[in-house]
């Protein structure tokens, strides 16, 4: 046994020390393992290049890979308004390295209205991080001569026959606000489908359409151009990007809703993983050059965790679904 002398208490410490030191660096490789994948990291978007859902998507993939210490893909995989990159998705397996980035026509609306849907939402997948908000804008043709919501009602009230509201899609969440709109203000709306954004503005701005009802980055650059006019906004409160249009409430309909976009694993994904992917994220969103890129794309951050992303889920269905049934809507 050696002796306790000055000796052998200095080597004892510096064994402690050493002993420490080594600690530390195993919880860093540790660290450094779990914020690293072994293979690319694809984020499937069930839209086609440059609108909302892909813009997200880039924008957090490339913040995300340098956390990864891997490439982040987008793959692109459009048809059946996202429902075909759900069905994908949900039947990847376990070691695949796989997110789907979605909107509320894809997790909220087409397992209610779509009976060859083949996937559930809740079963066949795990919420990983909400990412970001928008609101719908209710827009009126620079043809029609109303410059507040009380005064577009009452036209609509009026010519019952004229009154068609323009929405992106039939099926999608302006679709089912502006059903809302129409049961709450006690008018008749007839809802026009149209494939896109891009045709139903065309269609607004020449005065074949008198109304629209789409997300707000969409239609604000032209709002602001003078092209067309923004009567209300559907958030709760008023648009930090248009802080003059009134919101719904405040127009005199007791009305409110937001869209969003929100990341999902396969439920196959190890539930370690999608939690570390879910904190990633969220660092990402946390990020100043994040917040600012999703500002100017007209775009509202979110930095949520995963409970929170799981909690808005939940309660978004709650609202949603009954409008949604009620309607009797059928592709």
């Amino acid at each position: 046994m050696l002796k306790n002398t000055p000796i052998t208490r200095r080597l004892a410490t510096l064994l402690a020390a050493a002993g420490f030191m080594a600690s530390i660096a195993t919880m860093a490789t540790t660290a450094g393992a779990q914020t690293t994948l072994d293979s690319p990291l694809h984020i499937v978007v069930g839209y086609a290049p440059g609108g909302a859902t892909d813009r997200v998507a880039r924008i957090v993939g490339d913040k995300l890979s340098a956390r990864l210490g891997v490439p982040v893909v987008v793959d692109n995989k459009p048809g059946a308004g996202g429902r075909l990159a759900a069905q994908q998705v949900k039947t990847a397996p376990a070691s695949q390295n796989v997110l789907m980035l979605a909107n509320p026509a894809v997790m909220v609306v087409a397992p209610l209205v779509f009976k060859d849907n083949n996937y559930d939402p809740e079963r066949d997948f795990m919420p990983v991080s909400h990412v970001n908000a928008y609101d719908f804008a209710l827009s009126v043709s620079p043809h029609l001569p109303v410059r507040e919501l009380n005064h577009l009602l009452a036209w609509m009230r009026a010519n019952p026959l004229q009154a068609n509201v323009g929405v992106p899609a039939t099926g999608s969440l302006p679709h089912f606000f502006g059903l809302m709109v129409g049961e709450k203000a006690k008018v008749q709306t007839q809802i026009i489908g149209y494939r896109g954004s891009a045709p139903l503005l065309n269609d607004l701005l020449g005065g074949q359409v008198p109304i629209s009802i789409d997300t707000e980055d969409v239609v604000l650059p032209q709002h602001n151009a003078g092209k067309l006019r923004i009567l209300a906004i559907s958030g709760a409160k008023r648009s930090p990007f248009a802080p003059n249009i009134p919101t719904f409430k405040e127009a005199g309909l007791d009305l409110a809703a937001t869209g969003w976009n929100t990341f999902f694993a396969p439920a196959s994904m190890p539930k370690e993983k999608a939690e570390r992917l879910s904190n990633l994220i969220r660092e990402v969103m946390q990020d100043a050059d994040t917040q600012r890129k999703f500002k100017d794309a007209g775009m509202t951050p979110v930095v949520s965790t995963q409970a929170q992303t799981a909690a808005m889920l939940k309660a978004y269905r709650a609202q949603w679904a009954p409008v949604v049934q009620k309607s009797g809507y059928q592709p």
